[in-house]
Order: C-alpha cells, then sequence, then structure tokens
C-alpha cells in the first residue's frame, strides 16, 4: 500500500474509511516463533515491562497522554492468564454468570452473522462510536454460523496496518498501526483465564471478596471494521445508536429454541402459563365441600373466612360473595323439589334456618341442631327417622336437603299473602317520530310476535300494550273484538283510565287480537311527526294498569321525556361541565320522580325494565332508578338504527321475554355466628337490613354482598350461609329456593389467598365501582 501523499485532501470526520484495497497484499501476522500473538504497539503507548502480567481481556489499554487509565491490574476481577501457545482459534461459549446469553435467547440477541467477507459495522450515531467488540468487559458472542463459519478455526489474521479504524491526519507522514489485543480463550466455567474456581455446589456463586470493577475502554478514534472472526465476539446487548433494520435483524432472532440452529425447543410451549379453563377454581372448591351448593348459585372472594379483624385488614381485598339464585341448571342437574305435605318447611325455631346437609341430628333422631345457632329443634313425627351408629339418619341419601346443597321447598299457605299472581307483561311503546324513522317500531313488534308462544307462564300469561308521544294510546284487547281499539287521553296532568277492564288480558284468549295489533303496528304511525314524549304520566297510566296483579314493565324510552310530569332537561350538553367537579351531577337522577314512581311500583309487585333508545343525552341515571329499585335491566342503544341494532335488541328483547323468571319475590341471607354481610350490590329494595324486595328476577340476574366480623376473635371453625328466596313460580306455585355453603375458618393470610375466587372478587369489585 503507497504511503499517503502530502497533497491528498483527507475524507470527512466521522466518514468510515474502507480497509479493502484491491490487489494489496496482506501482511503476514507477527506472530513469534512458537509464541503467542503479540500486536504491535501503538504509537505513544507505554510498551509493557519485561516479566510484567498481560491485561486482562476487555481490561482498556493505558493511555498515553494523561487521558483515561484504566485500573490497576489486582483491582480487575478477571485476571487474565498468558495466552495459550497455539494459534488462536474460538472457544466455546463461557457458561459463567457473566456470560451473555446466545443470541436467540435473550430479548436483546445480536443479529446474525455477516454474510460477507468486508461487511462493516453497524453504523454508528456519533462521531464517536462505541468500543470494539473485542474491548468489552464481559463479550462473549456465538460461534459464526454460515458460509463463512471456517473463518473462525483459522489462525488470527489481523488486517493491513493501514489507517482502518483511525481518523485520517491532515498533516502528512504514515499513520500509526491500530493496537489489536487477542482475546484469551474461554474456560468451560465460565470464567476467564486467572479467576478464582467456581463452588460445584453453587455454580453461579464466586467468591465473596471479589468485587466486579466495570473497566471501560478509551474512546475509539473513528468508526470500526468488522471482519470475519471479529464476528464471534459481537456483544449480546443491545445495539447503540443502531439502525432500524438492525434492530428488526435482533427481534427476528429471537426464538425459544435452546441454541442458534437447534432443532431442541428448549422450552416446553404447553407448561407456559395459560387462562383457566372455565370456572376451575369453583369446581375444585366443590370438590372439597361436595354438601356445599354449586358455585354457580353462590360464590365467596375468598372460601377461608378470616379469624380476626387484623386479618381482614390485611387482605385488601373485598370480603363478601357472590348470590345467583336462580341460574340455570345444566341438564340432568334439575334443582329437586321437595313436599313436606303436613308437616311443613323443617326450620329451626329461633334463626329460622332451613334444614339443610350441615344440621345434625341427636337423640336417636328425635331432635336436630341448627348449623348456624347451635340449637336443638324437635323432628316432627312424619320426618323422625333412625340413626346409624355413625349418627347420620338411614334415609339422608334418599333425601336431597340433606345431601344437597341447592333444594326448593313448596311453601304452604302461609307464605303466601295473596293468591298466586299470573305472569303479567306490560308493554309501554314510544312512538314519537324518532322511534318511528329508526325503524324501532318494527323491530319490537316483530321481536314480540315471534316470542308469544314462548312466554312463560302458558295459559295464565297475560298482555297490554300502552303507546305515547305526545299523548297516550290505550288499546282495548278485548277477545270478543276482531281489531284492538285504540283510545287516546290527552289530559296529562290528570290521568286516568278509558277502561275498567280489557287493557291487561290473558293471551290465549286475546291472541287473535294481539297479533293484529302487532301487525299494524308499525304502520299504525308512520306519519306521526310529534318529537314530544310524556314518559311521565304514561308510567302512571300503566302502573294503574298493573297495580291489581303485578309484573314487568317493559318501556321503549326514544326521546327524552318532555311532557308532564317527569320531564327531563338536557342537561348532558353542557361541554363546560366535564373534566370539572361538576361532572358527577350527571351521574345523579335530576329528579326524584323516578325514585318515587320505583317505590310504588315494588309496593304492587311490578318489575321495570328500560330500552333506551334516544339519539341525544337520555339521562339514564334518572330513567335508571326505575330498574334500580324494582328488581329490572337497563338496556341502552345509543342513536338506535334498525339496519344496525336490530339484530342485537332483538337478542336481548327475546331473552328478556322467554328466561325463567321468579315473582313477587323476597331473598334473606343468613349467616353463622361471628360475621354479617352488611352492604348489598345489585338492582332490589332493602326492606330491612337483610331483606331484598325483587318484584321479578330472573336466571341472568345476580347480587353481590360485603361481609363483616362481628367479633375480633373467631370461635368457631367452620362459618356457614344460607340464601332463601320466597317466589312465585311462572306455574302458579309458592316455592322457596335454599342454597347452603360451608366455608372454614383460617389464621393464615396466605391460604386466604389460596383460596380466593378471582371471578367473585371481580365481580364484587365492579359492583362497589358502580354503586
Amino acid at each position: 500500500m503507497q504511503p499517503p501523499m502530502g497533497n491528498e485532501r483527507p475524507p470527512p470526520p466521522g466518514r468510515p474509511v474502507s480497509a479493502f484495497v484491491p490487489g494489496a497484499a496482506v501482511p503476514p501476522p507477527p506472530f513469534a516463533a512458537g509464541g503467542p500473538f503479540v500486536p504491535p504497539p501503538r504509537q505513544g503507548a507505554l510498551l509493557p515491562q519485561p516479566g510484567a502480567a498481560a491485561p486482562p481481556f476487555g481490561a482498556a489499554q493505558p493511555a498515553a497522554m494523561g487521558g483515561y487509565r484504566g485500573p490497576p491490574p489486582s483491582q480487575v476481577p478477571f485476571a487474565a492468564a498468558p495466552p495459550p501457545q497455539r494459534p488462536f482459534t474460538s472457544a466455546p461459549p463461557p457458561q459463567g454468570p457473566f456470560t451473555s446469553a446466545p443470541p436467540s435467547q435473550g430479548p436483546f440477541a445480536s443479529a446474525p452473522p455477516p454474510q460477507g467477507p468486508f461487511t462493516s459495522a453497524r453504523p454508528s450515531q456519533g462521531p464517536f462510536t462505541s468500543a470494539p467488540p473485542t474491548q468489552a468487559p464481559f463479550a462473549a458472542g456465538p460461534l459464526p454460523q454460515g458460509p463463512f463459519a471456517a473463518s473462525a478455526q483459522a489462525p488470527f489474521r489481523p488486517p493491513p496496518s493501514s489507517s482502518l479504524g483511525q481518523p485520517q491526519s491532515p498533516t502528512r507522514g504514515s499513520l500509526p498501526a491500530p493496537n489489536y489485543v487477542r482475546p484469551p480463550p474461554l474456560q468451560s466455567q465460565g470464567f476467564y483465564p486467572g479467576a478464582q474456581p467456581v463452588n460445584p455446589q453453587f455454580p453461579m456463586s464466586r467468591p465473596a471478596f471479589q468485587q466486579p470493577v466495570q473497566t471501560m475502554p478509551p474512546p475509539p478514534m473513528g468508526p470500526t471494521a468488522s471482519f470475519g472472526n471479529q464476528a464471534a465476539y459481537l456483544s449480546a446487548g443491545p445495539p447503540v445508536g443502531g439502525t432500524l433494520q438492525s434492530l428488526v435483524e435482533d427481534f427476528q432472532s429471537l426464538a425459544l429454541s435452546s441454541a442458534p440452529g437447534s432443532l431442541d425447543p428448549g422450552v416446553d410451549v404447553k407448561a407456559l402459563p395459560r387462562p383457566l379453563d372455565g370456572d376451575e377454581e369453583p369446581v375444585k372448591l366443590l370438590e372439597a365441600y361436595p354438601l356445599n351448593c354449586h358455585p354457580r348459585y353462590f360464590r365467596l372472594t375468598t372460601h377461608a373466612i378470616p379469624a380476626s379483624q387484623s386479618l381482614v385488614s390485611r387482605w385488601h381485598l373485598p370480603l363478601g360473595a357472590v348470590v345467583h339464585p336462580l341460574a340455570e341448571s345444566p341438564n340432568g342437574e334439575e334443582v329437586p323439589v321437595i313436599n313436606f305435605g303436613s308437616a311443613g318447611v323443617i326450620r329451626c325455631r329461633r334463626c329460622r334456618t332451613y334444614i339443610n346437609p350441615y344440621a345434625t341430628f341427636a337423640d336417636a333422631g328425635r331432635k336436630w341442631r341448627c348449623n348456624l345457632c347451635t340449637l336443638l329443634n324437635d323432628v316432627p313425627g312424619e320426618y323422625f327417622c333412625a340413626l346409624d351408629a355413625s349418627g347420620r339418619r338411614y334415609d339422608t341419601d334418599q333425601r336431597p336437603e340433606l345431601s344437597k346443597g341447592t333444594v326448593e321447598f313448596v311453601a304452604p299457605t302461609e307464605y303466601m299473602v295473596r293468591p298466586p299472581m299470573p305472569p303479567s307483561y306490560f308493554f309501554l311503546i314510544d312512538v314519537s317520530v324518532s322511534a318511528v324513522r329508526s325503524g324501532l317500531l318494527e323491530v319490537v313488534a316483530k321481536t314480540i310476535k315471534s316470542c308469544l308462544d314462548e312466554l312463560p307462564g302458558f295459559p295464565r300469561t297475560q298482555i297490554g300494550f300502552l303507546t305515547f308521544d305526545s299523548t297516550l294510546h290505550f288499546h282495548n284487547f278485548k277477545s270478543s273484538l276482531s281489531q284492538p281499539q285504540m283510545m287516546v287521553v290527552a289530559d296529562l296532568d290528570d290521568v286516568f283510565l278509558p277502561l275498567p277492564d280489557d287493557l291487561l288480558v290473558n293471551l290465549v284468549d286475546s291472541r287473535h287480537v294481539v297479533e293484529s295489533f302487532l301487525d299494524s303496528l308499525p304502520n299504525m304511525f308512520h306519519d306521526n311527526v310529534n318529537v314530544e314524549s310524556a314518559l311521565g304520566p304514561a308510567l302512571k297510566a300503566a302502573f294503574m294498569v298493573m297495580s291489581q296483579i303485578g309484573g314487568k314493565l317493559l318501556v321503549f324510552q326514544s326521546t327524552l321525556p318532555s311532557l308532564g310530569i317527569g320531564r327531563l332537561r338536557l342537561r348532558g350538553d353542557d361541554v363546560r361541565a366535564y373534566g370539572t367537579d361538576k361532572e358527577h351531577t350527571l351521574r345523579v337522577p335530576e329528579d326524584p320522580f323516578y325514585k318515587q314512581m320505583a317505590a310504588e311500583f315494588t309496593k304492587n309487585q311490578i318489575a321495570v325494565d328500560i330500552f333506551s333508545f334516544s339519539e341525544k343525552y337520555s339521562d339514564i341515571a334518572s330513567l335508571g332508578s326505575l330498574a334500580k329499585y324494582t328488581g329490572g335491566q337497563v338496556y341502552h342503544y345509543p342513536s338506535f338504527q334498525a339496519a344496525t341494532h336490530g339484530d342485537k335488541l332483538k337478542h336481548e328483547l327475546s331473552r328478556d321475554l322467554t328466561r325463567e323468571t321468579a315473582w313477587e319475590s323476597v331473598m334473606r341471607i343468613r349467616c353463622g355466628k361471628g360475621v354479617r354481610f352488611t352492604t348489598y350490590h345489585g338492582h332490589f329494595m332493602l326492606r330491612s337490613t337483610d331483606l331484598l324486595a325483587l318484584p321479578a328476577v330472573d336466571s341472568d340476574k345476580a347480587f353481590g354482598m360485603q361481609l363483616s366480623l362481628e367479633e375480633t376473635l373467631m370461635t368457631t371453625q367452620t362459618v356457614y350461609f344460607q340464601v332463601a328466596l320466597l317466589y312465585t313460580s311462572s306455574s302458579g306455585e309458592r316455592r322457596i329456593r335454599v342454597h347452603t355453603a360451608a366455608a372454614p375458618v383460617v389464621t393464615d393470610l396466605s391460604e386466604m389467598y389460596r383460596q380466593a375466587d378471582t371471578g367473585a372478587i371481580v365481580s364484587l369489585l365492579g359492583r362497589i365501582g358502580t354503586k
């Protein structure tokens, strides 16, 4: 290679200079005969004294001019041993604690080795590039994989002594040769030569006196070129200032294999964590307590009751339960129905607990002990049975109330205030211009007609309709008529019924009249351009129709109530309230009328379901009070369009009309000694401290409740719970559904977390957050 001439212009600073010169001969490596490779000294560098130890691999060379000085050899944790007396070959990757992972196993794996004989290193992002890979204190890259892998096995050949990796000087003269430090071979124990041996019992340990000192290499003087054998020492850390392409290559090299190119997956993907299949936790709970009711009916947030108040304070999660009293049972697991006949329902005299599998018998079967209050009660003569040697009744397996956690008792007449009511459905439909244009009337009419055969309670089911806009439209469905008669009431201040009867009729008797009304409903108000809504007076009229029987009221509201009592203002359009202290007022009912109407509905066993379709602000906070305190439900369809939301409305309305429903019901939850439920969450009216009034409850309704300890320190080993739902079935029978469960008392916080039910915790947290 020709020396630089004086008239040559230096390249711009920071631009890499190619080291490849066509036709130039590569000088042989300066090997001593039979000795290790000794690189030529760099200009200005201090020559090592005879007999001095070689610097460790990766340690920085001492600077010549008062710059960076590396630590003394005695302070370097991994002192380098003399290099081996053989040509340099690549060693296998180290296995010690400070070695880098293979490129396919680390989150910042290096890119595959270069595929060309003169591939330059990754471009730098500044005038001072990072140190060469061979100077990293703990760098140990994988062996090259590819067509140039053989270069790693050849003896080390340094690059020509040109100005590669050094900036071009503007002065004349030859440039100093680069200083190359040959890395020593890596040992199988994972430490560099000269390090302390590793304890075979603790392979990842190291001597306590060794303090790792991170040495910083001197800043290089220019871009660094990468040669074939140098690729084996690339660091496995993330590239500093790398380009987007290098990052893409890094992520593409990520894999779960044990080694690059290996067919061994290294990690069993089936052993990775996966979500639970179904309710795995409740199933395990049922196996531990086979006499408990199924978790689909009653679930505690943790099936380990804390023994003290201090344990509750450390729990930091809601302590309570989720009750789903009418949950649907799979086929073949129907709830058994028990009729005691003249003996009546067997209950505890003190706490009124129903007989259950956890009750024990004494005195040769003539007495039974309540598992909640431990009171001894007499066994009726009709219910007597002898006991075996273990104190168990001989007929336990033949009596579901003694062997199953969920049963239904047929209630005698003393559990009735009035004769069982028939299932009743009354529809309150908004027929203003927005309902007509959106296609709401057509979807509702077709869906109701398709569900007439599936309404529960056949042949006792009753049905009625009332439409409204700025006036009220009553419809006569007398069975003797061929077409329904419509009567309009325009007086909204003093609502009255135009007919005393035939507004709520038996579906079997007036089926043809009801179907004729549903067929003509979309066309009946096709030309209606009324934009007003008198929802408040319509609710009062519906109450007058249903008050004698009760049932379910379904309200289809498409326009914000604007006339009569209960009218609401458009308060949601005030954008200045959002993000301020006044925003929470939008979630508070504005008019107390709807809560007062809900109390009247509940007293007369009427449940209200709200279907809201308003194009603008619909004030769900106010209208939702009707459903909240009557055991109903709210369905919201903002900016409803039949083409877009029609299928959803059809599905939800069909489900609402055809699911199993319990009428005129009340529910109470009893607890064992030391605990009690304090707060209840759901749609109901709380009559007393623990009695929930539910005019109608169906198979989709669930309720959450929070549990508290009455005693500072629990003295019992087990706590029992019993849920009792007294209701009228759609067939007209008064029944009591009873769910019984038991839970142990623990003193260990870890056991509470181990027995936690994540599904119940999330459900209860959601109810607490929305209250």
